[in-house]
């Protein structure tokens, strides 16, 4: 298929992957550490997770049971380059709390799951939000679920795929009512999305070098009949 009758959301996917290439992302050993990377990465940057992360490995607290037994201020101390430790560290503990509650602290027994059911339960978990949600279910147990964070309402915004006031829900329908639910795919989208966000979707937009600055939508026409009628070159 051509790059002109492709469907618009690939489109962009082929042109990130062409421009960046794959990022493997996300970059941790276990899945139990992405786990914990995902409540950690919350309102900072993954540079100051990076540090915490290391913190918890040198005090080899980064399995379930550690984790669980660590107290809370000593918990706090150790991540505090993440940002809003104390917060970070409470949030940490209601999830490990949670993990050993519905699944005896077992991945296995967590990947068994229904992502469906799945996500319904960790987003009654104190401290984890939709985003958190996601990351954890797509990036720690493979599971299909598009992952939205700011560069994605950003970029799609800027190419009008949505209202700039479009909810989580909104924006990762579109993706997945209109991808196939690839996991492998969902990972590399993501994470191209936020390399474009940071690298040249900037609050000033480097738009004359961007590989999207020829691609733009008609939401208005996607919500009175599908997502691909409106779409220009």
């Amino acid at each position: 298929m051509g790059e002109k009758t492709q469907p618009p959301l690939r489109r962009i996917y082929h042109r990130l992957l062409n421009r960046f290439g794959p990022q493997s992302w996300w970059p941790a050993r276990t899945r139990f550490e992405v786990m914990v990377g995902a409540i950690l990465t919350q309102n900072t940057s993954w540079t100051n997770v990076e540090k915490a992360i290391a913190e918890l490995r040198r005090h080899r607290l980064l399995t379930p049971g550690a984790l669980k037994n660590v107290s809370l201020k000593t918990l706090a101390s150790l991540i505090r380059p993440a940002g809003y430790f104390n917060v970070k560290a409470k949030r940490l503990k209601h999830f490990v709390d949670f993990f050993f509650k519905e699944y005896d602290g077992r991945l296995e027994r967590m990947i068994q799951e229904p992502w469906e059911d799945l996500r319904k339960k960790l987003l009654s978990v104190n401290g984890i939000g939709p985003e958190t949600a996601d990351s954890i279910l797509l990036y720690a147990l493979e599971k299909p679920v598009f992952v939205v964070d700011s560069y994605t309402k950003r970029i799609l915004s800027r190419h009008n795929f949505l209202d700039p006031d479009a909810d989580y829900q909104t924006v990762q329908e579109i993706f997945m009512k209109n991808l196939r639910l690839d996991v492998k795919m969902f990972n590399e989208y993501h994470a191209l999305l936020v390399r474009l966000g940071k690298e040249l979707c900037k609050s000033n937009p480097r738009c004359e070098v961007c590989p999207l600055n020829d691609i733009n939508f008609d939401y208005k026409a996607f919500l009175e009949k599908n997502f691909f009628t409106g779409f220009t070159k």
